[in-house]
């Protein structure tokens, strides 16, 4: 099976975050009625009860099981973990913070496994900073007070986009950082609060909800361009 269009939401506070037409629309591009999900929360934690409030959504969207992928704390059962990526109709990737959650998926060797999945054709939905994971790199800072600090490290990369979600107050500056690191040319999603964007992958991108903000490096400046309808 060929790769398949990763669906990404932005999450956040907006309203419209737990309105069902997103949610819908992600649960439907897995193409399996009532698909069950393996839910991967390392971003935070393995959070139970923040698990709890998305399988809300999830499940009033058209879900089925969800599977908890647990890989967090000092011995969580590898095996199983693969497993449940395994047999799950599809990946949900979930929210916290993206740097932790890459350390956790890296140290345990399940980041090569997600990537294996989906290059075989595994559909994947990130939210928030799991929107982030899935997508290719991100940015952080060694002195959180110094911008000259700041520096790349990879993401996934199962969506062939750079992304940030739910930063539309601050005119998406995280983002803008990223792409001031990234060649002149390089472009990135900046995914509003009740929006999500699909990441095909050819590269092209679609999108649901509110409209996303595209970004451009060009030369120094980093430059808004139009978004597709």
């Amino acid at each position: 099976m060929d790769p398949k269009p990763v669906f990404l939401i932005a999450g956040g506070h907006h309203r419209r975050f737990a309105e069902g037409a997103l949610w819908r629309a992600s649960i439907a591009s897995v193409g399996t009625p009532r698909p069950s999900l393996a839910y991967v929360g390392a971003a935070a934690g393995d959070s139970g009860p923040f698990r709890l409030l998305i399988a809300g959504f999830l499940k009033r969207a058209g879900a089925g099981r969800l599977l908890p992928v647990k890989l967090c704390g000092k011995r969580p059962n590898l095996a199983a973990a693969r497993g449940v990526l395994d047999s799950a109709d599809a990946v949900f990737v979930s929210g916290g913070d993206v740097e932790a959650g890459m350390r956790v998926l890296e140290e345990t060797g399940v980041a090569g496994h997600l990537k294996a999945l989906a290059a075989q054709g595994k559909p994947f939905i990130g939210l928030s900073a799991g929107s982030i994971v899935l997508a290719r790199s991100w940015v952080r800072w060694r002195n959180p007070d110094d911008e000259a600090s700041a520096e790349l490290f990879p993401c996934l990369g199962i969506a062939r986009v750079h992304c940030d979600t739910h930063d539309e107050d601050s005119d998406w500056a995280e983002l803008r950082s990223l792409l001031k690191l990234l060649p002149d040319g390089e472009e990135g999603w900046g995914i509003p609060a009740g929006g999500a964007v699909v990441a095909r992958p050819d590269r092209t991108v679609a999108w649901s909800g509110r409209p996303p903000t595209r970004l451009r490096r060009e030369g120094v400046s980093i430059q808004g361009i139009p978004v597709p309808d």
